[in-house]
């Protein structure tokens, strides 16, 4: 079962992340940022992203370093365990599925 913090993903952008899947291995979310949507400070491990969309997407990490990407659809990334806000700084909309891995049991 997924550890629930005030960090949370889930809790901390529900306007943004709408959960799909939550099992012993895997917590599966699908996202939809619209312009100038921001998930406030929240936590994830280890996880893959998966761009149904071309976007630009800002991280900002909790000590205000941030990183700005540019997205096309059907890319992938492998994103190690870490904290973030992010930010949709786009003008159009932007949906990902995220895929949290969790320790095999």
């Amino acid at each position: 079962m997924a550890t629930k913090s005030k960090r949370d993903a889930l809790q901390a952008a529900p306007n943004v992340y709408k959960l799909l899947l939550d099992n012993e291995r895997v917590r599966v979310f699908n996202l939809l940022f619209k312009p100038g949507d921001i998930a406030p400070m929240h936590s994830h491990p280890d996880h893959v992203v998966y761009f149904l969309d071309d976007g630009k997407l800002r991280l900002t990490a909790p000590g205000g370093k941030t990183q700005d990407l540019e997205v096309k659809a059907g890319q992938t990334v492998f994103l190690p365990a870490q904290d973030h806000e992010a930010e949709n700084i786009g003008s159009t909309d932007a949906r990902l599925v995220v895929m949290e891995l969790k320790k095999a049991a």
